[in-house]
């Protein structure tokens, strides 16, 4: 990643704390570009207040950066983010005696946005999955590899890189589970039902073939010049799919993240085997999803109910 001009003492931090990153924590490479990208804006402010190293960062540069973000107009959210980037940075500094005391003890931001995660209902969900399922009656390799993709991101709720990265062998049709390699490496085994496997049976017998080249490997899914599909390619599928619903809230793949475990709760599952399905380190991050069908119960009782 390209960084902004800093002073040789702050370029040093970014370059050493790039390696913490990557190594010891086992980040992905989109997350570390994006906490490199909060970094670097943090650190080129702290440069434009004279500041040459990380020991001259103090909680009232910090404050004055995240107001400057906010001013040009940040969300909440990003300033929430940028600020954890913030807090991350300097606890890894003092670890490694870059600096003395840690200014961010004291640092608050904005709490995120509180907007629930956009699900699809069932009937939604219905719709999108027969039209995929229309479109690969006739056979066309990029129908049946659509089809199966959505199954399964729905069956799973797996996030979209972890789809991609998926190989033919980590797949148990037998047992109908699938291993994933999550979030810093971390491998869990998550079940799928029939529809899902069904449908990533076809795709292996009817499309992947007519789509592998020399340099597919091992690689589950394929984009249509016969190479691992992308999550850019992943994302462009689903858009367009919720887009041809045209009335939901939903965006993209996230959002079968989402519905998958809005699902799960809605049909009765407890919350720490669907924390294990989506591979969330915290209970914390899982219990998003009991709001959401709370949400979604308070509006069928108010739609239902006589005294509502």
């Amino acid at each position: 990643m390209e960084k902004k001009e800093l002073p040789a003492g702050l370029d040093k931090a970014v370059t050493g704390f790039e390696r913490y990153l990557t190594g010891e924590r086992a980040r992905s490479e989109h997350t570390v570009r994006a906490y490199l990208s909060d970094l670097s804006s943090l650190l080129a402010y702290a440069a434009g207040e004279g500041i040459t190293d990380p020991a001259g960062l103090e909680l009232g540069t910090l404050r004055r950066w995240l107001g400057s973000q906010s001013e040009a107009g940040a969300s909440r959210s990003t300033l929430a983010r940028r600020a954890a980037t913030a807090r991350t940075f300097t606890s890894w500094a003092l670890r490694e005696e870059l600096i003395e005391t840690d200014p961010s003890l004291r640092l608050q931001a904005p709490k995120r946005d509180g907007s629930l995660p956009g699900v699809l209902q069932q009937q939604q969900l219905a719709r999108l999955l027969a039209d995929l399922n229309e479109a690969a009656k006739d056979g066309d390799p990029m129908a049946l590899r659509n089809r199966a993709m959505v199954e399964l991101l729905y069956a799973t709720g797996v996030r979209v890189g972890e789809l991609a990265g998926l190989d033919v062998d980590d797949l148990d049709p037998d047992r109908r589970t699938l291993r994933v390699l999550g979030k810093g490496n971390k491998e869990r085994t998550v079940p799928y039902g029939l529809p899902a496997a069904l449908a990533v049976d076809d795709w292996l017998r009817r499309g992947r073939g007519k789509l592998a080249a020399a340099d597919s490997g091992p690689a589950l899914f394929l984009g249509a010049r016969g190479r691992r599909v992308d999550q850019r390619q992943v994302r462009s599928v689903v858009k367009g799919l919720f887009e041809a619903l045209g009335d939901t809230s939903a965006t993209g793949p996230h959002s079968l993240r989402h519905t998958a475990a809005t699902h799960l709760l809605d049909g009765g599952a407890d919350l720490r085997a669907v924390q294990e399905i989506l591979g969330h380190s915290s209970l914390a991050t899982t219990q998003i999803y009991t709001h959401v069908s709370v949400d979604r119960l308070r509006r069928s009782y108010q739609q239902a109910h006589p005294r509502a």
